[in-house]
């Protein structure tokens, strides 16, 4: 597989001596004009890697923010074009970094996964993380994404144990995503000292970069969790910024793109400072 768009930002960010933010957005939240000024401002904010949710009404490793996300893009008319639409809209104005399209296989399944990866490749995707396809299904998804030069990117968790990591890990690529906590999104704080083991354990096994998510809330926490991963991937968090700033009727305000850029600048100055800490 060729070099890819997430390889060189996560090789930039090490040569830089820093992890890589990972920010995380739901597609159509809260509609999609602001949606999409959200993921537009998340670059110049800091936000080195975008993850953007597909919207789905049943997602199941998700906490109650991100869930809640999901349901006011759906009610808002968001739909697998739409996101797709976002995409194509941000490489107008951005042709370095990184998206990733996160999600669930239904909606990927009833549009045709051929199709899907051809029309993610088009608009301008560049990985995918869709988490309730186990690796024995790779023919399913992952095979014909890599094929089409996009990367699969795989989720570990505290339960992957040895024995099962390698076929985790057989056909990821461009980094490894490490869930830190047993449970569903913003449940709960990551143990700093739990992730660094856990980490280093997933290294022994891959030269990928390993990012780590779930429950990564403030500045402190990104620049904790980055002493020792390669990027810090920040989700709950930040949907929940949007729906504070939502009018009583749960309409976008002035305050909306704002929230989330705030947030992200100020986690931003969390990873660069995560290595100076160590």
């Amino acid at each position: 597989m060729t070099e890819t768009r997430i390889d060189r930002r996560f090789k930039a960010c090490a040569d830089k001596g820093r992890p890589a933010l990972v920010t995380f957005i739901t597609a159509g939240d809260p509609d999609l004009e602001t949606s999409q000024a959200v993921l537009d401002a998340l670059p110049a904010a800091g936000a080195d890697v975008i993850e953007l949710g597909m919207p789905f009404s049943d997602p199941m490793a998700e906490g109650i923010p991100i869930q809640r996300a999901n349901q006011r893009a759906l009610a808002a008319g968001q739909t697998m074009n739409k996101t797709l639409q976002m995409v194509r809209a941000f490489r107008r104005k951005d042709q370095d970094t990184p998206i990733v399209l996160m999600g669930y296989y239904n909606p990927i399944y009833v549009r045709d996964p051929v199709r899907f990866v051809a029309e993610a490749r088009d608009a301008g995707v560049d990985g995918l993380i869709v988490v309730d396809i186990p690796p024995e299904a790779d023919d399913e998804l992952c095979l014909p994404a890599l094929e089409a030069g996009l990367n699969f990117i795989r989720l570990a968790t505290p339960t992957t144990d040895d024995k099962r990591l390698p076929t985790v890990l057989a056909n990821t690529s461009g980094f490894v995503y490490y869930v830190s906590i047993t449970g569903i999104t913003g449940a709960a704080a990551p143990d700093a000292g739990k992730v660094a083991a856990a980490v280093g354990r997933i290294k022994g096994h891959t030269d990928l970069p390993v990012a780590v998510g779930f429950g990564v809330r403030t500045a402190d926490q990104a620049a904790e969790i980055g002493r020792n991963a390669d990027g810090v991937v920040v989700g709950s968090v930040l949907v929940e910024a949007i729906r504070a700033s939502l009018d009583d009727a749960g309409k976008a305000t002035d305050k909306t793109v704002s929230a989330v850029v705030d947030l992200v600048s100020a986690l931003a100055g969390g990873v660069a400072r995560a290595r100076a800490a160590s």
